[in-house]
């Protein structure tokens, strides 16, 4: 059975990547907060192996990739699903704004690939699913720092793409839009129904739509798809 490590894992699409997967692989999860992990182990049974980290906090992190490098854990499958927002409006963001978002949604998963995707190479097999947002290809009122994170993760994956690809590790984005998170549910009523008039399909998605994406990443089916992105929006931008 291969290994997959996913981060941003208690979160509404996190939830629906470990429901769909929990069977087929060993999934290995990194969570900040210790009781919403708990409550994602006694979930899911079958899913034993966690660690407790901050993705925003960089020597958290360092420990994180040390005690995987000690334990000599190859995993097979990275899935950077880990993001936040912090938003304003540009002129007024602060610089702990901006720096709290890029550690988390693009520095963190540099250091994180680097290191995960060295057995992947060694072993000349690997999947790497960055997520990542619509709001990297349109940009949004009080979000610079979010949409250039996630765009930033989709370019980086492009040149990690190009890198690995002859060692037969495959690097792709999938780009979500308005998705049935906590993310989403803390626009109002009036705001959704905004949205929901821009959508061609007249629906927001929900978090098993980007979890069936991965599913198909992670797979053998996919080893020609590399260096691309996905998007999952319900037709709201075409790209």
């Amino acid at each position: 059975m291969k290994k997959l490590l996913l981060t941003g894992a208690t979160g509404g699409i996190g939830l629906a990547i470990c429901d769909l997967l929990k069977d087929i692989y060993e999934i290995t999860i990194v969570g900040r907060n210790r009781s919403k992990v708990d409550e994602l182990l006694n979930k899911f049974k079958n899913i034993n192996n966690f660690f407790i980290c901050d993705l925003g906090n960089q020597e958290q992190i360092d420990s994180l990739l040390k005690e995987i490098s000690e334990k000599s854990i190859n995993f097979d499958i990275l899935i950077n699903n880990a993001g936040i927002t912090n938003d304003s409006l540009f002129l007024r963001m602060d610089r702990e704004k901006w720096n709290n978002v890029m550690q988390t949604n693009l520095n963190s998963n540099f250091f994180l690939t680097n290191t995960i995707s060295k057995s992947m190479i060694k072993n000349r097999w690997g999947r790497i699913i960055n997520i990542t947002s619509i709001i990297a290809h349109t940009g949004n009122v009080g979000q610079a720092n979010y949409s250039a994170s996630k765009a930033g993760l989709i370019a980086m994956s492009k040149s990690i793409a190009q890198e690995l690809a002859k060692r037969n590790v495959t690097v792709n984005c999938i780009s979500p839009g308005f998705i049935n998170t906590d993310m989403t549910s803390v626009l109002s009523e009036q705001q959704q129904q905004a949205i929901l008039s821009k959508i061609p399909m007249g629906k927001i998605g929900s978090p098993m739509d980007v979890a069936h994406c991965v599913k198909f990443l992670a797979s053998d089916q996919s080893e020609y798809i590399t260096g691309q992105t996905i998007h999952i929006n319900g037709g709201l931008v075409m790209l």
